[in-house]
């Protein structure tokens, strides 16, 4: 069964920096394709079943954190009834930076892709899309110069995603050197995996974003709790068709706060000394001048200290909220003073709209969003 993880304060005295050295996302495919495992030589927060497998099968559920899943076990008896426990995602708490995080084994620091919208060269890019000012920029930024590390140790691994993001940008900058094995509905997934697994794969990548998509439309409900149910027969029918001898984990990228129309949008005065913006509504980078920093986390915190920590990029640096290392050229990426919320709220931005209004988001350091499952079992 779950395990419970250990009571700590609550968040809202401090952002929860990810433990990148100990049970993080980022130490899952080095642990799984590097020399321990065959070794036995896990790290102490793997399901102990792991070394010993055969094959392992890795299922990312996009958007489930540790905390929906706990409250929810009865509609998830697959995942409920799975070893393990929760683990940290990265900062910011958003797909792009996760996804790239779990398959290069690497921190945010180390593999550049810091956020849903980041820097580059004067462009604000949308990391998913591959876009500023809706153009595309994959010739202009491309995406192996911007993360230029292997994904999978430099192992191709078959992965079984959704086929239409097999050519986009950010799969060759997160997935490059992988075998794509695309499906067009998710019950293929079952039956793609038991194929690799038959055809001598010992390491399979499966990834699926129904969870994430329909908290981001419809947030928590019946819609969401539908979903869950459907995320978790998905599971049950890996467990099922795969050949026995294989371990199956599961994990999440971020999990979800529920914030539906309680959105800040900061004054003019606020806005005054800024030049742009970028990140995303609970990751919101602020950038301005070197000589208005200062003021800036003053006038930020007096204006919305209650609902938000307010961070500048030095002191996220200074406690090594994306990573230990943060090389030169990532730095240029963050923005100077960044409003992260600790209350359900998100910081509008005009040019960071999509066809809808979100009703659930992430990308803040809360338990809510930093926890997410890793949990599996021998079959």
């Amino acid at each position: 069964m779950l395990q419970r993880p250990v009571p700590r304060l609550p968040d809202v005295i401090r952002p929860i920096v990810p433990d990148y050295g100990g049970a993080c996302v980022r130490g899952i495919i080095p642990a799984l394709l590097g020399p321990d495992r065959h070794r036995g030589q896990l790290p102490e927060w793997f399901p102990s079943f792991v070394a010993g497998a055969d094959a392992v099968v890795l299922i990312v559920l996009d958007g489930l954190g540790w905390g929906q899943l706990r409250q929810r076990e009865h509609l998830a008896p697959t995942l409920a009834a799975m070893s393990g426990r929760s683990i940290h995602t990265v900062a910011p708490t958003t797909t792009a930076t996760a996804l790239t995080s779990i398959t290069t084994g690497l921190t945010p620091g180390e593999h550049g892709i810091v956020g849903y919208r980041m820097v580059l060269g004067g462009d604000v890019v949308n990391t998913l899309r591959w876009q500023a000012n809706e153009q595309g920029v994959r010739r202009s930024h491309p995406p192996a110069d911007v993360q230029g590390f292997d994904p999978f140790l430099g192992v191709e691994v078959p992965v079984v995603a959704q086929g239409e993001l097999e050519r986009s940008a950010f799969s060759e900058a997160h997935l490059r050197g992988s075998r794509p094995v695309g499906w067009r509905a998710p019950s293929s997934i079952a039956v793609e995996t038991k194929h690799q697994i038959e055809a001598g794969e010992q390491f399979v990548y499966c990834y699926y974003n129904g969870v994430d998509k329909i908290a981001h439309e419809r947030g928590f409900g019946d819609f969401y709790d539908a979903e869950l149910r459907f995320a978790d027969a998905l599971v049950a029918d890996v467990v099922a068709a795969v050949p026995a001898g294989t371990a199956v984990l599961v994990t999440a990228d971020h999990g979800q706060v529920h914030v539906a129309d309680n959105v800040i949008e900061p004054s003019p005065e606020l806005l005054r000394p800024v030049t742009m913006q970028s990140g995303e509504g609970r990751f919101r980078w602020l950038h301005c001048n070197d000589a208005d920093v200062d003021a800036l986390v003053d006038a930020a915190t007096d204006a919305h200290g209650d609902v938000a920590w307010v961070a500048s990029r030095e002191q996220m640096l200074d406690e090594a909220w994306f990573g230990p290392v943060v090389a030169p050229p990532v730095r240029r990426r963050l923005g100077d003073v960044a409003l992260v919320p600790f209350e359900p709220v998100s910081f509008h931005e005009a040019a960071d709209s999509g066809p809808y209004e979100l009703v659930c988001r992430h990308g803040s350091l809360t338990a809510d969003e930093v926890e997410v499952p890793f949990v599996g079992t021998l079959t």
